[in-house]
């Protein structure tokens, strides 16, 4: 396999894993101001304290991966998305500051509590304007005007951002159902299906639109070697959306974060199929902003060390602390 494609493998892994493990704790957050009750906030802040710093990993790897192997993206990505990508970065700060203050100080809870919610939905929200500003394309200059820095703002790339809230906030509320019991476990079960609803739209929306705004990208998925490729995916999701639907109604434990990780692994083969080959939509192929060759396979080495040793961590703190805390303070360890 040409070492090219094996480092856009394991840039596609880092932010797929990303979108999940981070995805599922900056859901939390947005699904918070459901449950206003102290005690309730405080449990669920206890689930996810074990994992969620380690959850971020994902994101430092998917850049330093895109730095080493193909830096004529990492370079057009970070000038031309670099408002939203600071309000990314500026919102995680904030959520990470309100998440260790809330519990130092209990007169001020409540607004660290706003807080942590205010950065967990402008995180997810700016990450989706960023992915849709990217999905649109972007120029590739030495020199970026004004109007360029502003390119990212368009209908497409807000609805990209509330897109990726609803997204988080079902894989949340679904990671939450698995790890609460009683009432407040039969509430987010009712959360679920109104944010599996909403997610389904998202993608209706943005396949609909995608090929009408974009000549280019109507021609590109209705070609027939990517169309047969793509015809299973419609079938797949509502597939899911039954499977959903059943957990909800049988009150399933682990099965709604199953039926959700399916959801957005279907959303993102499919989006990663109306991709390739190009590293930026539409005008840079994966070949040519691929670094030297020499350079891929010394840094691929690197990769084989590390990308294992953050696979093995990520599966150990998650299986460590995969019993439900059914009290403040209790350990999240069997």
């Amino acid at each position: 396999m040409h070492v090219t494609v094996i480092w856009a493998a394991i840039i596609a892994l880092g932010v797929f894993m990303y979108l999940v493990l981070d995805g599922y704790d900056l859901g939390i957050g947005i699904v918070l101001p459901f449950f206003p009750d102290d005690h309730e906030r405080d449990l669920i802040m206890t689930n996810v304290a074990p994992v969620w710093d380690g959850n971020e990993a994902w994101l430092l790897l998917g850049g330093a991966a895109l730095f080493a192997a193909f830096p004529v993206v990492y370079s057009t990505v970070l000038s031309t998305l670099y408002l939203p990508l600071a309000f990314v970065l500026g919102c995680l700060v904030l959520r990470g500051i309100a998440f260790g203050r809330r519990t130092k100080n209990d007169r001020m809870k409540k607004q660290w509590d706003l807080a942590f919610i205010a950065g967990s939905a402008g995180a997810a929200f700016f990450q989706g304007v960023a992915l849709g500003a990217f999905l649109q394309g972007m120029p590739i200059e030495s020199h970026l005007n004004a109007d360029h820095a502003m390119r990212w703002l368009t209908p497409f790339s807000m609805l990209s951002g509330l897109g990726l809230v609803a997204t988080y906030a079902l894989l949340g509320a679904c990671w939450l159902v698995a790890r609460t019991w009683g009432d407040l476990q039969r509430r987010l079960h009712r959360l679920v299906w109104p944010l599996t609803m909403g997610l389904l739209g998202f993608i209706v929306l943005v396949s609909v639109w995608r090929p009408l705004q974009d000549v280019t990208i109507a021609a590109r998925w209705f070609d027939v070697r990517l169309f047969a490729r793509l015809v299973p995916v419609p079938p797949l999701v509502l597939a899911c959306a039954y499977w959903m639907h059943r957990a909800m109604r049988a009150r399933r434990r682990t099965t709604p974060f199953l039926a959700a990780l399916s959801l957005v692994s279907l959303a993102y083969l499919g989006l990663f199929a109306s991709l390739w080959p190009y590293a930026i939509p539409q005008s840079v192929t994966l070949w040519q902003a691929a670094a030297p060759r020499s350079s891929h396979a010394s840094t691929l080495a690197c990769a084989a060390i590390v990308l294992p040793l953050i696979l093995a961590y990520t599966a150990m703190s998650h299986r460590l602390f995969r019993s439900r805390i059914r009290t403040v303070g209790t350990p999240p360890y069997r």
